[in-house]
């Protein structure tokens, strides 16, 4: 996939070609192959898959955070306005970090530190990465709990993280990222640790961010009622590939690659609860086992799973392509999808 330079300005965020290679006891493993994404100003983009797909491994990859002792090498490249990340020296891409693109890590309280008041640690970001002094910055992160939703910001300000609640953990860790005025947002999995009644508070505070201020976010998750409630577009990985995307839409209701609809046929049918003559129906799952990134070879990653696979699948390696009649944004990693061009 290559993009030309007009293109590749009007997009806030372009991942070309993507490939990441770690180290392992046994050699090198590839764990992200050509991984192609791009995201515009307040867009909202979820890449959805089963654990160990490679989603986490993904941005970590855009942001380059995986720790020099485990990486073997980043192969591709990855835009932000224009400004390849892959180019850049390793402050460079610090610098980055908290001004255009920011992380809300999976789980908050491993994100704040227990020893230091909330306050102190939205305040030590902001005025680490920008000229503020620190009581505009005080001022800042006041206005920014209080955009969160938060009823008492001073008293939220003046606590350590220990004495919050989960959710009130995770809309400081949303405030945190916030807090330089980002362009994109990376969400990981931001609602997993969290019961329901708040999951669905933070993804509405999210969808309101992105509204209001016009914050792109990337959203990474398993859940395909997040995916339903706060999506734009969606992009569903498997084995450390992109096998399927394209619009909210077309991925929930019109699902072309086997994994995506065996993934849909995993979500259990409630159906019954309101008519009782329909019945309860057993929970479907996927047989088998994801493949061992250290043994795949050169076939669809999934045809040891999938319920149509034919002796093609396992002789080559399908390509992500656009199918003809859809949308240009709707592509699929598939030799048995009908309309693939």
């Amino acid at each position: 996939m290559t993009v030309n330079a007009t293109e590749e300005t009007l997009n806030l965020l372009q991942v070309e070609n993507l490939s990441t290679e770690i180290k392992t006891p046994d050699g090198i493993m590839t764990v992200l192959e050509d991984i192609n994404l791009t995201m515009k100003n307040g867009e909202i983009l979820s890449i959805v898959g089963e654990s160990g797909s490679g989603k986490s491994m993904t941005i970590h990859s855009i942001l380059q955070l995986i720790p020099n002792q485990l990486l073997y090498g980043y192969h591709g490249k990855v835009s932000i306005e224009g400004k390849n990340l892959t180019s850049l020296r390793p402050k460079e891409v610090k610098d980055i970090r908290g001004k255009k693109i920011s992380l809300i890590a999976q789980n908050a309280m491993t994100s704040l530190d227990p020893s230091y008041r909330v306050g102190t640690q939205i305040v030590e970001i902001i005025t680490s990465k920008t000229n503020k002094s620190k009581k505009e910055a005080k001022e800042k992160s006041l206005e920014l709990l209080k955009q969160m939703g938060v009823d008492d910001p001073m008293k939220i300000y003046q606590s350590f993280p220990h004495q919050l609640s989960g959710g009130l953990k995770q809309r400081v860790v949303i405030a945190m990222s916030l807090a330089c005025d980002p362009d994109l947002v990376i969400a990981d999995e931001p609602t997993s640790a969290l019961d329901p009644t708040v999951q669905i508070q933070v993804l509405d505070l999210l969808k309101k961010i992105n509204k209001e201020l016009g914050t792109a976010v990337l959203m990474i998750t398993h859940d395909f009622g997040v995916v339903a409630r706060i999506s734009d577009h969606v992009a569903v990985m498997y084995a450390g590939q992109i096998v399927e995307k394209g619009s909210k839409e077309e991925i929930l209701f019109h699902p072309e690659h086997p994994y995506t609809k065996s993934l849909m046929k995993c979500i259990p049918d409630l159906s019954w609860i309101f008519d009782p003559s329909k019945g309860k129906k057993p929970l479907w799952q996927i047989p088998g086992e994801p493949p061992n990134l250290k043994e795949v070879t050169n076939s669809c990653r999934f045809a040891a799973r999938c319920p149509s696979a034919q002796s093609k699948c396992t002789a080559s390696i399908p390509m992500l392509k656009k199918l003809s009649g859809g949308s240009q944004a709707h592509e699929v990693r598939c030799f048995l999808t009908e309309g693939v061009i």
